[in-house]
């Protein structure tokens, strides 16, 4: 099972994860990064470069947050969204945004 990126990465969009993946599988959007799921290899290295902790394994999304395993998937192909391979500085407000829990409606497609 993949792992995916969840809310927390909202209005944050940290790349620090960017930077070690093996497979190049994170693609970015506006204000938010997904893992494409048919390049992510679950070898988790990505996992505790997040500082806001918004990359989890699909088998263990908690049940608030289950819709995004489909929303990585689509975004991942979406037009406009690209794939991401370097570091990139966080959103402006970042430190805010990653004190906030309910960013959903926030998301940027």
């Amino acid at each position: 099972m993949p792992f995916i990126v969840t809310e927390a990465c909202i209005q944050c969009r940290y790349t620090d994860c960017v930077e070690v993946c093996p497979m190049d599988c994170f693609v970015a959007g506006p204000n938010f990064l997904v893992i494409d799921p048919d390049g992510c290899i679950d070898c988790s290295v990505c996992v505790p470069q997040c500082p806001v902790q918004a990359i989890v394994n699909a088998a263990e999304v908690p049940p608030d947050q289950a819709d995004y395993v489909a929303l990585n998937a689509r975004l991942a192909k979406a037009p406009g969204w690209q794939p991401i391979r370097r570091h990139e500085p966080p959103m402006a407000e970042h430190v805010h945004w990653a004190q906030v829990s309910a960013k959903r409606h926030l998301l940027q497609v």
